[in-house]
């Protein structure tokens, strides 16, 4: 067996059965939060659950690999993983974020360009095709995979070895150590990347729901005064012909009454 080090966890203890443990909770209360982020949008523009599983889905994709990605980088390690583990996500978390986005705008700008209309992230057709879902979840995960790359040769730079002595040098124990650089630390900030992302590549038909909403609301009110207006003109013509003509019987009447009447005598 390997020697424990002097401090943070020793080599293995990532894929041992407490970190395995851990990562199927992380990934049960970080996806949870995607779960919650659909109740909190408004009826009027919450996404169908199918909508809804493609969206996710192609998060849950890239963020295991990139998951694994660093098990498998920091495994190679022999002094402490976890520590080393921590410095990838947090460079995940932060740089990482800003090539994910510009990732997403460069493939959607493409995408849009060359009038790939299923590629385009959120929109998967009526009905929703599944060959759609599966053409954006490749797209995300190449982008995913960009990602990974620069991170990957960003940690290449000297000087990432001192900061890994030092970053969780002051916990004595292994195991406490391995929770807080499996659960809590990326529960944190994976809820909020996931939040981030998901509103990243979701559909964007805000402005075009509000306009449905509002003609929804006005069209019975517009509809009812019209309706109104039809039941009301013609009685009003029909009472207003009728006064016409009574005005114009009684203005006839009034002229044979004073019209004078001449006798021819013979």
């Amino acid at each position: 067996a390997a020697p424990r080090p002097a401090h943070g966890c020793g080599s293995g203890a990532l894929l041992g059965r407490f970190g395995v443990l851990l990562q199927a909770l992380l990934a049960l209360c970080a996806f949870s939060t995607l779960m919650l982020k659909r109740f909190k949008e408004p009826k009027s523009e919450r996404r169908p659950w199918r909508i809804w599983f493609y969206d996710t889905s192609k998060q849950a994709i890239g963020a295991l690999f990139i998951h694994f990605a660093n098990v498998f980088l920091s495994d190679l390690t022999e002094e402490d993983p976890c520590s080393l583990y921590l410095i990838n996500f947090i460079l995940d978390a932060t740089l990482g974020m800003l090539l994910i986005w510009l990732g997403v705008k460069v493939v959607s700008w493409i995408v849009q360009h060359k009038k790939y209309t299923y590629l385009v992230f959120g929109e998967y057709g009526d009905p929703p095709q599944a060959a759609a879902w599966i053409g954006q979840c490749i797209l995300y995960l190449l982008i995913m995979v960009f990602e990974k790359t620069v991170i990957s040769l960003v940690l290449l730079i000297p000087g990432w070895t001192k900061l890994q002595q030092i970053l969780l040098g002051y916990i004595p124990n292994p195991q406490l150590e391995l929770v807080l650089v499996m659960f809590v630390v990326p529960f944190i900030v994976n809820a909020i990347m996931f939040w981030v992302v998901d509103s990243l590549i979701m559909r964007k038909y805000k402005q075009k729901d509000a306009l449905d909403i509002n003609g929804s609301t006005e069209t019975p009110r517009a509809r009812r005064t019209e309706e109104s207006q039809v039941l009301l003109s013609p009685d009003m013509d029909f009472d207003q012909s009728e006064s016409d003509q009574d005005v114009s019987g009684l203005w006839g009447t009034n002229q044979k009454m004073k019209q004078p009447s001449y006798q021819v005598v013979i």
